[in-house]
């Protein structure tokens, strides 16, 4: 089976940039927003290579891989994997679900 092209949503890429802007800042220093990218980029090719490998999540067609404090939502289709959130899980619950119920 071919690898899935990778798309992130508005909504994602917003919300991944903001959490490595406020890590960046809080820290003084990029190290931990480029741990926090390799990561990422390793999770989402595990994703694209195989989208089935994470648990579905609590709304029916996304997929949820978790990365200690941070969770990527997905959805898959036979040639494209869209990460609909980039979420920090210490957050409220709620307003997680509003995101992935709009989509």
């Amino acid at each position: 089976m071919a690898k899935r092209t990778i798309i992130w949503t508005k909504t994602a890429d917003i919300q991944f940039v903001g959490i490595l802007e406020y890590w960046l800042n809080r820290n003084k220093s990029n190290s931990y927003p480029k741990k926090l990218i390799k990561l990422t980029e390793q999770r989402t090719a595990k994703i694209a290579d195989n989208p089935e490998l994470f648990r579905k999540s609590e709304i029916e067609s996304f997929r949820v891989s978790v990365m200690g404090k941070f969770s990527i939502y997905y959805k898959s289709t036979k040639s494209t994997i869209f990460i609909v959130a980039f979420w920090d899980n210490r957050q409220d619950p709620d307003r997680l679900l509003d995101i992935l119920k709009s989509r």
